[in-house]
């Protein structure tokens, strides 16, 4: 059985520890920033999450990009030529052009490297979602999953990956069209926080609204125990988007009734926070497939 790599992108989220301990290749994303370009890796070593988020509360303007056609070519030509397999989970294409990209990429690849095996999934997932998905791919990978075999299993349980976000300020989803002018004005106005999932076809949906932090607490618990299958034997995900203090009460309140197995806490990177902003909390887990 050849070997093969795990590969993904940056808006996956995952904590840089989880990305080495799996040996999980992240393709680097690049994003603008009031003129000033910057490369988002998982270890952070061009900007940190953190100055980020300054940044965007002193008022800064990001824009982000898609994964070019070159840096896909260059990045699994790499791979390719150390005599390496290729599986490749993307981010949502009901989201973003980045999966169709790297398809067209990998049938030209398909031909320079027959003896090769490239396969990439759409994990119609975003952010932690996705990177709960790839983490469990990372995990049967470990078991000795062939690559056919991992690419089946992320194809058949890819919308088992819950995932439940709610943000801070509306504004920011305001300029990515989730929200009227109307509903950022007033939502904001009454502390109203919309609750947001992906849909069958990996697209962004505000599911709910809620008031305070209490009720965004009970909300993404019960969506949890609710939702969740197997979940005693479960590490489930908390994002946050310089939201440390309500993912750590998060985290505290899931620990204290023994429901899960672990809890890993990640910062959402900038390729996501620029379009939901400060403020986001976030739970992913695996549940039920999606009729």
């Amino acid at each position: 059985m050849s070997e093969y790599l795990i590969v993904s992108d940056a808006t996956l989220d995952l904590p840089n520890r989880l990305v080495e301990q799996y040996d999980i290749k992240v393709i680097p994303m690049v994003m603008d920033i009031d003129g000033e370009v910057y490369t988002h890796y998982p270890d952070e070593r061009e900007l940190a999450i953190e100055d980020f988020y300054s940044k965007l509360k002193n008022g800064a303007q990001p824009h982000t990009s898609q994964i070019t056609p070159t840096v896909f070519f260059d990045y699994f030509t790499e791979i390719l030529e150390q005599g390496l397999d290729i599986l490749y989970i993307a981010f949502s294409s009901g989201l973003s052009g980045t999966y169709n990209t790297a398809q067209l990429v990998i049938n030209e690849l398909r031909e320079k490297y027959p003896e090769r095996k490239i396969y990439a999934v759409d994990s119609l997932c975003a952010s932690i979602g996705e990177g709960l998905i790839v983490y469990q791919a990372a995990l049967q990978k470990e078991k000795g999953a062939s690559i056919e075999d991992l690419r089946d299993w992320v194809e058949d349980n890819k919308s088992c990956s819950k995932h439940w976000f709610t943000v801070k300020d509306l504004f920011y989803l305001k300029r990515g069209g989730r929200v009227t002018s109307i509903e950022a004005v007033v939502g904001s106005a009454l502390k109203i926080r919309p609750v947001l999932s992906t849909d069958k076809d990996g697209k962004l949906t505000v599911v709910t609204k809620i008031r305070g932090s209490k009720a965004e607490m009970d909300l993404l618990l019960s969506k949890l125990i609710n939702e969740g299958t197997d979940i005693k034997d479960q590490t489930v995900i908390i994002g946050h988007s310089d939201n440390l203090e309500q993912a750590k009460k998060l985290e505290t309140m899931i620990r204290d009734m023994d429901i899960v197995k672990d809890v890993v806490i990640s910062k959402i990177g900038p390729v996501i926070g620029a379009h939901t902003g400060p403020g986001m909390l976030a739970l992913v887990f695996m549940g039920k497939q999606n009729d």
